[in-house]
């Protein structure tokens, strides 16, 4: 005989809203995406000449501390540098103006996020600013490439032999 009852309907039911509760806070974690309980955010831009791997909603950081999201990349049609809009939580509105933006990636294979490296100068960047000093992203295939295949001209010549260096009678000591 099987047992029915109000009890065990309430406690499959209350699994099921969990299940589903649990699935829609995992797909917002894996998306990068917040809840809106913050404060609210203002806009800086950074230009890059290369953004490797980096998305939207990717985290910006300051010592590894999240302070923000990218929140739009556009493509200068004149120049055609990337163009990366980043929302800043409100408290951390007092960022120095020679504050450098560079692009980096979380361990070997992980997410690349934009890290902020806060300067000293004593005015601060206003909403809609946009960061003068940026690091564009490391291509890291590239970069074996060189390594494996001879260098930048990527020729794969052996370089030249290092000049001689002639000979030198060894300096007198002390004791002659």
């Amino acid at each position: 005989m099987a047992i029915r009852g109000p009890r065990l309907e309430f406690a499959v039911g209350a699994f099921l809203v969990l299940a589903l509760v649990s699935l829609l806070v995992l797909a917002f974690a894996s998306t990068n995406r917040q809840f809106g309980i913050g404060g609210g955010s203002y806009e800086l831009t950074a230009r890059f000449s290369n953004l490797g791997q980096l998305r939207l909603q990717a985290p910006v950081k300051i010592g590894g501390v999240v302070v923000g999201r990218v929140d739009r990349i556009d493509l200068d049609p004149v120049k055609f540098d990337s163009i990366v809009t980043l929302a800043i939580d409100k408290r951390y509105a007092e960022l120095p103006a020679d504050t450098s933006a560079g692009i980096f990636t979380s361990g070997l294979l992980g997410e690349s996020f934009i890290g902020l490296q806060p300067g000293g100068d004593p005015e601060a960047l206003r909403p809609g600013d946009e960061i003068a000093y940026t690091q564009p992203a490391i291509d890291l295939i590239q970069l074996v490439g060189k390594y494996m295949f001879g260098g930048a001209g990527g020729s794969g010549a052996a370089s030249p032999p290092p000049a001689e260096i002639p000979a030198t009678e060894p300096p007198p000591t002390e004791a002659q």
